[in-house]
């Protein structure tokens, strides 16, 4: 997994309203098959949470945690691709997002080892239980709320973001919208020409 530095796209028209959008929008693809995932380490993924308020930055992420929020992000968009398509939802994507909306409160666990003997560790700290929870909720609204009916994909290929409707627009970004429409402008004249 690449992490984006200089290639990061703004946020999709409705991540600023659900930031389970923003969530479900942190892994995408860019021209030439440049994969970005703005929670592809620990340390962008804890970044990524402080910068929206989920966690504070020394939240010490560590990967375990980091491929907890991957791996809630691809529910979360499974869920989503099954409601623009209207199709059945993945029982596997419904129990991990509810799953994670039991995450908080959350007991530290008792562990021992002999160097140690007996001590309490949480498997992920407080706060990413918090964040886990938090996105699956924004995500829960979301979907069983009157925005899904508004929830689509960008229409610019290979864009494999989300985005929130408004009017006729059908790109996550300027860039997207330019793309599309040079790519058919192409296919325009290519085919005057043939």
């Amino acid at each position: 997994m690449r992490e984006a530095s200089t290639a990061a796209l703004p946020p999709a028209p409705g991540a600023e309203q659900y930031l389970a959008v923003d969530f479900a929008d942190s892994a995408y693809v860019l021209p030439g098959g440049h994969f970005i995932d703005l929670l592809g380490t620990p340390e962008s993924a804890n970044r990524w949470l402080a910068e929206r308020g989920l966690a504070p930055a020394d939240a010490g992420v560590q990967e375990m945690c980091a491929t907890q929020l991957r791996v809630l992000r691809e529910h979360i968009r499974a869920l989503f691709a099954a409601r623009v398509a209207q199709q059945p939802v993945l029982p596997a994507a419904l129990s991990a997002v509810n799953d994670a909306l039991s995450r908080t409160p959350t007991a530290a666990l008792l562990q021992w080892d002999e160097a140690n003997g007996f001590y309490r560790t949480a498997l992920c700290p407080p706060n990413v239980d918090r964040a886990l929870a938090t996105l699956a909720a924004d995500a829960a609204d979301l979907l069983s709320g009157s925005g899904a009916d508004f929830l689509t994909t960008c229409e610019s290929v290979p864009c494999n973001r989300y985005l929130i409707r408004h009017g006729r627009r059908h790109w996550c970004s300027t860039r997207c919208g330019d793309r599309a429409r040079a790519a058919r402008a192409y296919a325009r004249a290519k085919s005057k020409t043939d």
